[in-house]
């Protein structure tokens, strides 16, 4: 997943030998391409291509394409994948993860419909569609992590067909494009009781297909897929799948025919692996094309966090008493929308959700700077009482909306009062791994309610620690909270403005609760541009020393290291150019809790996860889900980003740092590249992940600090500031289900409960209400024991298609702090779908072509109209030198067959006017390379067909019209001049990918696709 990397692993001296893992885990069946990079190991096959790869390589090609072909090569393929942010290579790790938990989970692992096993071609062909169509609903309603989280569900099948069926055997070349489109021819799935194969009795079987199913030149070719194990059973005289994992490869036929690796021990066509992978890669890539031809290029782009600047989140409280905290949330939002303004790429996301009591909302939520300074601008402090405020239940909002990675800040001077919400909020920011700052104009210790413009009912007793809620998630999100004053907010709001800033990596955060000296220290590399700090709670002495060994006070505004900034609660450094690379040391004394954090601007960063030996149907490092289990080994497995391919770093280990930044554990890192020979590697863009062996993981909580050094020599250091909490109870969603209207759904769950028998309590939330029951329910767990449970979701009959509901689960030990997370994001989907496509049906063609194509020109008229229940809602002329012309009635003869096809600069609207005294109007003429035209309202309420007539010099004799309706079914109209007054009709009729896609199709259907259906 890291991207133009070359990294150095130093330490150990030479490889560990993780092949011993292998041999344990041979008696593992492995189905489909081989998950992830972990998986070559255990098979053995080093060079084999794993759906990780393929998925990786041709999210990044397409992107890559996109990029430079928006900025016109104004940038170098290496520039512009160094600057693809660490937000792209997340959002590529949430397609790859959730390809790889279809050979994971046990809803879907040994399911053969989702492999495109046991010749269950027909359903598997459907359920692909369903996954294309649920990508599509998410990318409109712009719930893009449900959208990624589809399509990788819909790669993984895509990519298991080249490998399990006999499509390469046959000598294809090409994709097989019924797959995803209807209307393409399909091959016939062999019968039960039609032989398939013969047998074979070695590792490598060549040969091994009957006749049929191998040769091209059959009038009958017949499609197979191969049998895996006993489920379903294997009829007589049928492939399997084949290898020495699959039971089924003893009976006859005996043999198999998966290409799922290069190893003849796990897969019996290993020679055509590579034909395979390649075919699988192609077909991913299509499917990537067709959706940002669909979506558009921009809406592409965010779905995969292309160059995006964190998002900005505001959570304001808008009682009476915030006017100043408001005042200043509007200036720093003013201050980023100017300075994001003057820089080229994604203006980024901007989010506003307000709160008080007991109101909490709407989500204000834009791309468009303008509209959310118009949003602040119509914030007002008003009303509100007594505090607490609902302030949980705004955060929610807020962290539903984002996209990961966002820094997330809470203006506010009132405590919680919805703090049942607390387990929820704390699934959804580790989940996420969003940081959440509170900016608290209020001191914690003040005791009486009633203080100063908020209303004063009473004088109630008020907890000293009625903060602790927001300490907590700030300190496990690796946020800050900071007590100041109304008079001070607008300064210290300036760390607003640090933590969004593009290239933002953290080099130190620590807390500590020590009243004595305390010292720390951080490492500066050659790729660091500037340097922060943000130093909050009560500082009473404090110095910094540099590399050189000279030192600053802190207590000084001004001085030879740094420019100092003190307000009430905060303290902001800033280090003067240029920086000295190398150790930074600072010294300070405390009354009470201090928090360093520490800032600076850099490209380099890295990604990281915890992952387990799958040990069941597929070999491979299956991700932990919410929180490692704490006390037995596991893997960490991190993924750098930022690194130029000609940028030269070393990476050694990690360490696991406590909350006072003690070291923990310390663990070596090794390449999971095959090629990677020590002390150095080179490696590419993906699949290159670095990996550790975590010996026991820690019962205390702790951080990620990542630490190696840069091609000068110099120390490199980078801190992923959420604090892991390990625990011995794991709660795993088993499905996740679509949502229809008007029906209910079972989200099914085990709770693993490793530690001795206990009650545990389990809490459900969902962000839309859904949800029969949200607890807590109480249940016993034997020791080591496990239980399956369910959760009830009605769906209501006016929910909306594409609608993404948020389900949180946590499970919490009633005699200990062992607690555990669980999210699933759930879409909703239409009860009927309108699958049928538009139509086009020539009327009329006009050829006058003579062998000299100069100066003559040829026409097609064709009757469009829909079949479904949407609508027309859109065409464009995708291929072809001519134009279209747009008619409400049947097109006149002759009279235009003699106009010259409309040149540069001619396709806008002509205006209404009449042919001939006919009632013939005609609107608009289209080129190739125009958005596509919203044709809605032209035929609204109408069963008429709407009249299009192509116009062309003889010198371009194709042509192709794309027509959508409002459902986004796509049909593909080929027009050619020797079509001799008939149509030669391969249109298409599809729910997404083909050989030639649709260009802007997302922005001009975006308000009316799914109107029809609500």
């Amino acid at each position: 997943m890291s991207q133009g990397r070359r990294g150095v692993w130093e330490g150990t001296g030479k490889r560990v030998h993780w092949l011993a893992l292998a041999s344990l885990l041979l008696a593992l069946p492995c189905m489909g391409f081989l998950p992830n990079f972990w998986s070559r190991v255990l098979t053995l096959s080093w060079d084999s291509h794993t759906h990780q790869y393929i998925t990786e390589r041709a999210i990044l090609n397409v992107t890559m394409e996109t990029l430079m072909g928006i900025n016109k090569h104004q940038n170098s393929h290496a520039e512009e994948q160094t600057g693809l942010g660490r937000g792209f290579w997340r959002a590529v790790g949430e397609v790859v993860k959730s390809n790889a938990a279809m050979d994971f989970l046990s809803s879907t692992r040994s399911n053969p419909v989702y492999h495109f096993d046991s010749e269950r071609v027909d359903s598997a062909v459907v359920m692909l569609r369903q996954f294309w169509a649920q990508t599509l609903l998410c990318v409109r309603a712009k719930e893009y992590q449900s959208a990624r989280h589809s399509l990788g569900q819909l790669f993984h099948s895509l990519q298991d067909f080249y490998s399990h069926s006999n499509w390469v055997e046959m000598g294809q070349r090409s994709i097989y494009l019924h797959l995803l489109q209807p209307e393409e021819p399909a091959l016939p799935v062999a019968k039960d009781d039609t032989p398939t194969c013969m047998e074979c009795f070695s590792a490598t079987c060549r040969g091994n297909l009957l006749p049929r199913l191998v040769h091209r030149h059959q009038h009958s070719l017949l499609l197979t897929t191969g049998y895996f194990s006993s489920n379903p059973a294997k009829p007589k005289g049928k492939c399997s799948h084949g290898g020495i994992l699959d039971s089924s490869r003893h009976e006859g036929a005996k043999g198999g025919i998966n290409k799922d690796s290069t190893s003849p021990l796990f897969s019996p066509h290993h020679y055509l692996h590579v034909e395979a992978a390649s075919l699988a890669t192609e077909a991913t890539a299509t499917v990537l094309r067709d959706l940002r031809d669909t979506m558009g290029h921009t809406s592409f782009l965010r779905l995969f966090s292309v160059k995006q600047p964190p998002a900005l989140v505001f959570v304001i409280d808008t009682t009476g008493s915030m006017f100043d905290e408001i005042t200043a949330a509007r200036r720093r939002a003013l201050s980023i929308i100017q300075s994001r303004a003057d820089t080229p790429g994604q203006p980024g996301t901007f989010l506003l959700v307000p709160f008080h009591d007991p109101g909490v909302g709407p989500v204000y939520e834009t791309d468009d700077p303008n509209q959310f300074m118009h949003y602040m601008q119509d914030l007002m402090a008003l009303g509100g009482g007594d505090e607490p405020e609902m302030c949980l239940s705004a955060i929610q909002l807020a962290l539903t909306h984002s996209p990961p990675l966002s820094e997330i800040f809470v203006f506010t001077d009132a405590s919680p009062k919805d703090a049942h919400l607390f387990s929820s909020v704390k699934a959804l920011t580790l989940e996420k791994q969003c940081k959440v700052t509170f900016l608290l104009t209020e001191d914690p210790s003040h005791t009486m309610k009633g203080r100063r413009r908020r209303r004063k009912r009473n004088r109630e007793p008020l907890s000293p620690d009625r903060f602790s809620l927001y300490s907590t998630l700030s300190s496990l999100s690796g946020g800050l909270t900071v007590f100041t004053t109304n008079s001070d907010i607008d300064r210290v709001s300036a760390i607003v403005e640090d933590s969004t800033a593009a290239d933002k990596v953290t080099l130190l955060h620590v807390e500590s609760d020590n009243d004595l000296m305390s010292s720390h220290s951080f490492k500066v590399d050659s790729s660091v541009r500037t340097v922060t700090l943000h130093i909050t709670g009560n500082l009473i002495d404090c110095n910094l020393t540099n590399p050189s060994g000279r030192s600053q006070s802190l207590w000084s505004d001004q001085g030879p290291l740094a420019e100092l900034e003190r307000f009430q609660g905060l303290h902001r450094l800033s280090l003067l150019s240029p920086i000295e690379p190398g150790q930074w040391n600072l010294q300070a004394r405390t009354d009470g809790h201090l928090t360093f954090n520490i800032i600076g601007d850099s490209n380099v960063d890295f990604l990281y996860y915890f992952a387990t030996v799958a040990n069941e149907t597929h070999p491979g490092l299956a991700r932990v889900e919410g929180s490692p289990i704490a006390g037995v080994p596991t893997f960490l497995v991190l993924a750098i980003t930022g690194l130029a391919p000609n940028e030269e770093a070393s990476f050694s280990h990690v360490t696991l740092l406590g909350a006072d930044g003690e070291s923990l554990q310390q663990v070596p890192l090794n390449s999971s590249s095959p090629s990677s020979s020590f002390p150095s590697s080179s490696s590419s863009y993906s699949g290159e992940e670095l990996v550790g062996r975590v010996q026991s993981v820690p019962r205390d909580p702790f951080c990620v600090r990542l630490s190696g050094r840069d091609g000068r020599g110099n120390k490199l250091e980078r801190v992923s500031t959420e604090m892991i909490q390990p625990t011995h109870v794991q709660i795993q969603v088993l499905s996740v289900p679509r949502l229809v209207p008007g029906h209910s759904t079972m989200v099914h769950f085990d709770v693993l409960n490793y530690g001795p028998a206990r009650l545990f309590n389990l809490t459900a939330d969902d962000d839309c209400g859904y949800l029969h029951q949200r607890g807590p329910h109480s249940f016993p767990v034997s020791e080591r024991g496990s239980l399956r449970g369910q959760v009830d979701l009605h769906t209501p009959a006016t929910a909306e298609a594409g609608e993404t509901v948020t389900l949180t689960l946590t499970v919490r030990a009633l005699d200990s702090p062992d607690s555990n997370y669980a999210v699933a994001y759930l879409t909703v989907v239409p009860p009927d779908p309108d699958m049928s496509p538009p139509s086009c049906s020539t009327t009329r063609v006009e050829w006058s072509c003579p062998a000299q194509c100069t100066n003559s020109i040829w026409s097609v008229s064709l009757a469009v109209s829909d079949r479904g229940r949407s609508g027309l809602a859109a065409l464009q002329l995708h291929a072809g030198e001519g134009n279209i012309t747009l008619f409400h009635g049947p097109p006149p003869t002759g009279d235009s067959l003699g106009e010259a096809p409309s040149g540069p600069g001619q396709h806008q609207a002509d205006g209404d006017r009449t042919t001939r005294g006919s009632q013939h109007h005609h609107k608009a003429r289209l080129e190739k390379g125009d958005s596509p035209m919203n044709v809605s309202e032209w035929v609204a309420g109408s069963s008429q067909p709407l009249w299009v007539r192509y116009t062309s010099s003889c010198c371009s004799p194709q042509a192709e019209l794309l027509v959508w309706d409002g459902a986004g079914n796509m049909r593909r109209c080929h027009l050619t001049s020797h079509q001799q007054r008939q149509l030669r009709d391969r249109s298409t009729e599809t729910n997404g990918t083909g050989k030639i896609a649709v260009t802007s199709f997302f922005c001009v259907l975006l308000g009316l696709l799914w109107s029809p259906l609500l």
